[in-house]
């Protein structure tokens, strides 16, 4: 992949995973989530400058796993691996599950929850097959559907503000009542799933042309554009649908559209959305495999995770993936797209914080051995602190039930450790 398509794999993979159905997931706490958003940027900024940093300086396939190999140890690059490909399984089940959502727009059967389940699962296999073809071919088809999926939902974001109702906006300020602070700090660790993925040119930094120069390029271009499409459509969406309505809603965009335009245009926009989120499935199905086979290539993870056909895909890899994504889509089967959503995401964002602040502490690493200078050395001790807060403040955002569970995964994963060869 080119500048071009490393940039367009950035927006595909943010913007696929959190625009589409995340305004129904923060309506439940209100439009106060509009101040979250402005916390989870700040967080998402340092995130990206510390990749794009990462990336222009040793850019390696693999991404927060090799970067925690090669600056930390074996073991925090094993728990690295572990928690940010499970985290990326699961949270692949969250983009299928949005496609789905969508499409009830044109079917309306599909919203049963067991037959939305099994539509579900035939858009997870269909794009796994994509996936075993070559990097080129993901790279083309997630620039082709990132061009023409956000040009529709960049119309709602802009002209949208023509439908904008201050009085919608005011009135599902706080449905809760909870305080602000608390609000805050729930709908930043919300809004982390719409920025995971800032990582994904470093991940994929084996099939990007001149990643040195490449991978930081795209990772800004693609934080920039998504952060802007991010906050635009999401203020805006809060004030044309009203909170009761948005926070059930399974194609919050298209529900927008029929009040500007009519029906015709919410049908357009569905395609869209479809569009959109079948782009950003694809290139996370590919950003899964790539960090998997690198842990599998250095023997801390099964070698078939890193064996590969004639297009040099790892298809047992992409495989097992599948099956795991399967597992957790009938896990997570819920009255309503839009609950489903929710809590597939909140699992994946609490898992995602640890293998974040293991980058973090690998770039401090990689700068005291690179013959970084004193000033920007120390500005990126700034930048890591920033990324590291934030990482927390995810943790502390979610609920104590689902911090427990975090743990518990984050345990049982450490004895598995010794079943890793030593070579």
């Amino acid at each position: 992949m080119g500048l071009i398509g490393a940039s367009s794999l950035v927006v595909a993979n943010m913007v696929g995973t959190g625009l589409f159905l995340l305004p129904s997931s923060l309506a439940n706490i209100g439009s106060v989530s509009i101040l979250g958003w402005v916390v989870a940027a700040i967080g998402a900024s340092a995130l990206g400058l510390v990749f794009a940093h990462m990336g222009m300086v040793e850019p390696k396939a693999g991404g927060p796993y090799a970067y925690a190999r090669d600056h930390i140890g074996r073991f925090p690059a094993f728990q690295t691996n572990m928690l940010y490909w499970l985290a990326n399984v699961i949270g692949n089940v969250a983009i299928a599950v949005s496609v789905t959502g969508y499409l009830a727009v044109f079917f309306p059967a599909l919203k049963d929850p067991w037959v939305a389940n099994a539509c579900t699962a035939a858009v997870i296999w269909m794009f796994i097959w994509i996936n075993t073809r070559d990097a080129k071919l993901v790279g083309g088809f997630t620039t082709v559907s990132t061009i023409a999926g956000i040009v529709p939902i960049a119309f709602v974001g802009l002209f949208g503000w023509l439908w904008f109702k201050p009085d919608v906006f005011i009135e599902s300020w706080n449905p809760g009542d909870i305080p602000t602070a608390t609000a805050i700090a729930r709908s930043a660790s919300i809004a982390l799933w719409a920025f995971l993925g800032v990582e994904s040119a470093a991940v994929s930094a084996g099939v990007i042309e001149n990643p040195k120069r490449n991978v930081p390029l795209a990772t800004i271009i693609g934080l920039l554009i998504s952060t802007v499409i991010y906050i635009s459509c999401c203020t805006v969406l809060m004030g044309i649908i009203p909170g009761t309505e948005l926070r059930i809603s399974g194609a919050p965009f298209a529900d927008a559209a029929r009040v500007m335009l009519g029906p015709w245009a919410a049908i357009g926009i569905s395609l869209a959305a479809i569009l959109k989120a079948s782009g950003s499935l694809v290139g996370w199905i590919l950003i899964v495999a790539q960090s998997s086979q690198a842990a599998a290539n250095d023997g801390m993870f099964p070698r078939r995770f890193a064996r590969t056909n004639e297009h040099g895909m790892p298809v047992q890899n992409l495989v097992i993936t599948g099956l795991l994504m399967m597992a957790m889509l009938l896990a997570s089967t819920s009255p309503d797209v839009a609950t489903q959503f929710s809590h597939i995401t909140d699992a994946t964002v609490i898992l995602m914080s640890v293998p974040y602040i293991f980058s973090v502490v690998a770039m401090w690493r990689l700068n005291q051995t690179m013959g970084v200078s004193t000033a920007k050395r120390q500005f990126f001790i700034v930048v890591g602190v920033v990324a590291c807060l934030y990482c927390l403040s995810v943790v502390v955002g979610q609920s104590a039930e689902l911090d427990r569970k975090a743990l518990l995964v984050l345990l049982v994963t450490t004895p598995l450790f010794a079943l890793i060869k030593r070579s």
